[in-house]
This record gives structure tokens, C-alpha cells and sequence, in this order.
């Protein structure tokens, strides 16, 4: 049975100093490739020109780079774009470009979110993901080639881990992989240009927190327990206010961020009342949230609010005292927005 290359998208600068050891070559290559792979970002080992012709055939022989372009391209009359990549025989995850112009100036901003894994466990009912149920993890370089492997790769501004899968669920290959975005060898991004969502899962997110120091942004939803678990089953296990106790052992006052996802639902967790829970719950804690508007799934038995009531809700909560902003709407027309990301046809 012929052997399954690795990829080098991935590894470490010390994964690589034992690959060209066992290869016999130089110490220094391994920093050779580091550049190559993460600074320069080249599509294939032959274009490494530092490094001997013998030394690159070696390296073939059991090494690909692992940079995958996607196989498909959707972009929104609003200019977000959609990316398929195959992972592996029958999988597939979601990456998203957008394009905008930053809240507080008029500097053009483009964030993409990308998957952590194939599917998801979470299964919140509110989520196209969750419904596809999990398929598989992905690695680091999986993680990483969705970045390096779009058009706009050299234009990014922002990576939010907001797209298929739950981050704290695949947390080892997660901080591989913002190590390798954000290590002087890596591609030496500040931890502040990269954000990690999550639900929120016992154990993984303080590892999390000590290990990373990347913004933080908890998918909420709910302001009581009663009402999350209706509507997300990770409420039972790890709950909202187990959370935000973990959280207040943390410092947010400086740069790092922490923010609040919070969908709105007619009728479910829109009203003052809610408002009032929320303001006892996050009371003290430095954070923001982000009001984002439900985009219809097929058979959900959720409906979103209008703009005018999206409006009151940020305006009662800014009141008092909760910095909160309203998400812009992106991608809905080609399936990109927020809950919409599912790959169960192609996996079909």
C-alpha cells in the first residue's frame, strides 16, 4: 500500500526541524521551509528555489505542501464570497470572504470566516451546520489552507473561527493553527486580528484563554439557561452562567475582546425583559455584543425581528450600559450567512 503524504501546511518550525532531520538534510532548511510555506506562501515544493533539486525530490516523496485551491466559488450581489473545499473523499467545509468598511473609519476591512471542522456536534436549531451533524476534524493545515489558498488571501484583515464546527471541540488543531498565524514564523499576525467562536464547552475554554490570545466571542443567544438549552442542547452540559463565571476570571479590559452573539428571535428572546437578564448577567464584565439577524433555514420554527425592533433592543441595552452593535447582514442570497453554512448535498 503506497504511503499517505503529509502535508507541510501545518507543521510547526519544530515539526520541521525533525522532518529535515530524518531526511538528512541541513538544520537550517527547516527555517528555509518556514518562510517559504508561511511568508511567501508558495503552491508547491518545487517552487522553493533555496533548496537543492535532491532535497525537494526527497521531500515529495513524502511530503505535499497541502495548499487545496476550493472547488467552488459563489459570490452575493453584495460582494461576499462563498468557498467549497474538499477535505477529504466525501467531505466538505464552507469558508466565507467579506469585504466591508470598518466600523469605526472608513478603512476597507476583509474578514473571512472560516471551519473548524466537518459539521458540527452542537446541533443548536437555530444552525444549517448543526443539522448536518460531525463528520470529521480538521487539522491545522486544513484550518490554515482555507487562508492561503483564496484569492484574497494578501488582503485579509480579520480571521474569525466562525464558520462550520466548534472550535473548543477541535481545540488542538485550533491552537496549532493560531499559533502558525500568529508565531514571528508563522504569518506573524497580531493575535488581535483573529477571533474564535464557540458555544462555549467545559475545560476547553479556559485552555483556551491561557493558551491564546486571540478575541473571544461567545455564542450566547439566551438570556437565561432555560432558554439556551430550548434552543441549544450545549446548555446542558456547560451552561451560560458556568461560563461567564469562567470568564470573569479573566482580564478583558485591554485589547483583548469579548463579545456576545446574540440572534434575535421574535417572540423567543426579544423582549425587556430580556434585556434586563442580559444586563444582570454580563454586569461587570468588559465585553460587547453583537445583535445578529436569524437568516430562515428550511423547517425552522424560529422568525427573526424587524429592523425596527433590532433597533430598540441595541438602543435598551446601550442604555444600559452594554456596548452593543448591530452585525451586518452579508452573503444571504448564496447561503454565507450566519447559521447558513452546510455542506450536506455535496456530501450526498
Amino acid at each position: 500500500m503506497e504511503e499517505e503524504k503529509k502535508s507541510l501546511l501545518g507543521c510547526t518550525l519544530a515539526e520541521l526541524r525533525d522532518v529535515v532531520s530524518q531526511m538528512g538534510m541541513p538544520a537550517f532548511t527547516a527555517k528555509q521551509l518556514m518562510e517559504w510555506i508561511y511568508k511567501k506562501r508558495v503552491s508547491s515544493i518545487d517552487a522553493m528555489t533555496n533548496i537543492s533539486k535532491a532535497h525537494k525530490e526527497v521531500l515529495s516523496q513524502h511530503f505535499i505542501l497541502g495548499v487545496v485551491p476550493p472547488e467552488e466559488r459563489l459570490e452575493s450581489v453584495d460582494g461576499t464570497v462563498k468557498y467549497l473545499f474538499r477535505i477529504r473523499e466525501g467531505q466538505y467545509v464552507e469558508a466565507v470572504f467579506i469585504p466591508s468598511i470598518g466600523e469605526d473609519s472608513n478603512e476597507e476591512r476583509a474578514t473571512l470566516c472560516i471551519s473548524s471542522q466537518v459539521g458540527c456536534k452542537m446541533h443548536c436549531r437555530f444552525c444549517m451546520t448543526g443539522r448536518q451533524g460531525f463528520s470529521a476534524n480538521l487539522t491545522a493545515g486544513e484550518i490554515l489552507n482555507q487562508i492561503v489558498a483564496i484569492p484574497e488571501s494578501e488582503r485579509l484583515t480579520n480571521v474569525v473561527l466562525m464558520g462550520m464546527g466548534e472550535p473548543m471541540d477541535n481545540l488542538d488543531e485550533v491552537l496549532k493553527a493560531l499559533s502558525l498565524m500568529t508565531s514571528a514564523d508563522g504569518f506573524a499576525w497580531s493575535p488581535k486580528r483573529v477571533t474564535v467562536s464557540t458555544v462555549g464547552i467545559k475545560n476547553t475554554l479556559r485552555r483556551f484563554l491561557k493558551e491564546s490570545e486571540c478575541h473571544l466571542a461567545i455564542s450566547l443567544h439566551a438570556s437565561s439557561p432555560a432558554m439556551r438549552a430550548e434552543m441549544m442542547p450545549a446548555e446542558r452540559a456547560f451552561s451560560m452562567t458556568e461560563i461567564i463565571r469562567e470568564l470573569r476570571e479573566f482580564d478583558f479590559s485591554h485589547q483583548r475582546r469579548l463579545s456576545f452573539e446574540y440572534i434575535l428571535f421574535a417572540g423567543v428572546n426579544d423582549t425587556p425583559a430580556d434585556v434586563r437578564r442580559l444586563v444582570r448577567l454580563l454586569d461587570g464584565l468588559h465585553c460587547r455584543i453583537n445583535l445578529i439577524r436569524f437568516h430562515r433555514i428550511p423547517d425552522a420554527d424560529f422568525e427573526g425581528v424587524d429592523d425596527e425592533r433590532m433597533i430598540a433592543f441595541r438602543d435598551r441595552l446601550t442604555q444600559a450600559g452594554l456596548f452593543t452593535t448591530i452585525r451586518a447582514s452579508r452573503g444571504e442570497d448564496v447561503m454565507a450567512a450566519c447559521g447558513m453554512l452546510s455542506t450536506m448535498k455535496k456530501k450526498k
